[in-house]
């Protein structure tokens, strides 16, 4: 079989949806592609370079999903779309947040929907600097959370046994730690719920910074 990047990384995609982030090897992808182990390293040298090349492809194909359905003005409108559409492009693939995350684009596919979506802030007021705080904010919060709730749940609606909410509870003493008892339900189920709410918070206080910026400008 004759391979090229491409061809390597939706095989490596595949596997990782099966077998997970640390059981993907080069030599896994080989005996899965049934092609030479040569034949792999020649494109890619390390697994780093292939995860590279997967979050990078990922990122791209999963790009319009970070902007509106529908055109608007509304800053907090593109804001909103840019984390809910990250959120389901990690989620689309088995440890999804754990392959992207620290990894190198190989291209520039995925940072042209980011500058479009920066662009935007920018058009309704706020300066390049509040602008990439505000989105590397809602990246870096997206990233984290989806590592926490693929933990959780490697795959969509299996629940990993390590994250049982009734034996974590009996472990706690309702006495000395009753806020903690009642937080399991909140952090460990319903992920789509509070994610919304976590992104509402970090949107809100970013709604607070705009007001008082148009405020100064009036004044």
């Amino acid at each position: 079989m004759k391979v090229n990047r491409e061809i390597l990384t939706r095989g490596a995609l595949k596997l990782l949806n099966e077998v997970g982030l640390e059981q993907l090897t080069l030599r896994r992808l080989g005996a899965e592609l049934k092609v030479q182990a040569t034949a792999i390293y020649w494109h890619f040298k390390t697994k780093e370079e292939l995860i590279d090349e997967m979050a990078t492809l990922v990122l791209a194909e999963g790009a319009r999903q970070l902007v509106p359905a529908k055109e608007s003005s509304d800053w907090s409108v593109w804001a909103a779309s840019f984390g809910t559409g990250l959120r389901t492009t990690l989620l689309a693939y088995r440890d999804g947040a754990r392959m992207v995350a620290g990894s190198r684009l190989t291209n520039t596919e995925y940072m042209k929907t980011a500058e479009r979506i920066g662009a935007k802030l920018v058009e309704s007021g706020f300066t390049v600097r509040q602008t990439v705080v505000l989105l590397s904010t809602i990246y870096n919060y997206t990233l984290s959370f989806v590592m926490e709730e693929q933990a959780v749940f490697p795959r969509p609606g299996e629940r990993s046994p390590h994250y049982s909410i009734a034996e974590r509870n009996a472990k706690l003493d309702e006495r000395e730690l009753p806020l903690l008892r009642q937080a399991g339900a909140i952090l460990f189920d319903k992920f789509d719920r509070r994610y919304k709410e976590g992104l509402a918070l970090i949107l809100r206080g970013a709604k607070l910074h705009d007001s008082a910026h148009g405020q100064q400008q009036q004044s």
